[in-house]
C-alpha cells in the first residue's frame, strides 16, 4: 500500500501548489472569461488561469481527505493574559470530516469559557457587512448566539499597546463558513473584544 499523507504533509503540499500558481507555473489555460471569445482574446486571463488551476488542485486533495479519511484539524494555542488554551481548527485550506465536526462541537464550550475569562471588562462588538462595520453588544447577546451555533474558533492581534480577542461562532461546514459561501446551511458570526475606548481592526 502507498503511503498515506497526514493532515500537516497535505496543508505543506497546497503551500507548494499555492506558491507554484502564484509563480505562474500552472496554468489552467481552458480558462474562459466571459464565454465570448473575441472578447476573452482582449482579457488577461493570467491571474485567473492561476487561481482556477489551484481551486483544481485543492479540490482534489479536499477529494484525497475524503477518500482517506485524513482529518482537516490542526491544534492551536492561544496565550492571553498568563492564561493558555489549546484548541482545535480546521485549517483554511482543508475540510472538515465528519469526525472533525464532532471534534469541533466537543470543544465549543472550553473556547467559550476561555474567551469569557480573557475578555471580561473589555468592549464587545459584532462585525457585520464582511467586517467593514461593527455594533456594540453585551454578553448575554453573545450567549444566544452561542446556542445557536455548533462551534467556536479564536483569534488574537495583540501588540504593547492593543489587544483583539476575535470570537468566531459557527455553524455547518468550516470551510464554507470562513468564506461565506455555504449560507444558510454553514456560516458564522465574529465577535471582537476590545479594552475599552478602541475599535476593533482585525
Amino acid at each position: 500500500m502507498s503511503k498515506l499523507y497526514t493532515t500537516e504533509e497535505l496543508i505543506q503540499i497546497l503551500a507548494a501548489e499555492r506558491q507554484a500558481c502564484l509563480k505562474g507555473k500552472r496554468l489552467k489555460l481552458e480558462v474562459p472569461i466571459s464565454g465570448n471569445p473575441v472578447i476573452d482574446q482582449f482579457i488577461r486571463t493570467d491571474g485567473l488561469q492561476q487561481f482556477t488551476a489551484y481551486q483544481d488542485f485543492k479540490a482534489a486533495i479536499h477529494e484525497y481527505q475524503r477518500k482517506y479519511q485524513v482529518s482537516g484539524i490542526v491544534w492551536k494555542e492561544v496565550k492571553v493574559k498568563g492564561k493558555n488554551l489549546l484548541y482545535p481548527e480546521v485549517d483554511t485550506e482543508l475540510i472538515a470530516l465528519t469526525n472533525d465536526l464532532e471534534i469541533l462541537k466537543s470543544a465549543k464550550n472550553s473556547i467559550l469559557e476561555f474567551w469569557y475569562e480573557v475578555t471580561e471588562g473589555m468592549e464587545l462588538y459584532l462585525s457585520f457587512n464582511n467586517s467593514k462595520q461593527y455594533q456594540q453588544i453585551i454578553t448575554i447577546d453573545i450567549d444566544r448566539m452561542a446556542q445557536r451555533t455548533e462551534w467556536a474558533s479564536l483569534w488574537k492581534w495583540e501588540n504593547s499597546s492593543f489587544l483583539e480577542m476575535i470570537l468566531q461562532l459557527g455553524w455547518g461546514k468550516p470551510e464554507e463558513a470562513y468564506y461565506k459561501r455555504g449560507r444558510p446551511r454553514s456560516g458564522s458570526e465574529y465577535i471582537h473584544a476590545v479594552n475599552p475606548g478602541n475599535r476593533p481592526i482585525g
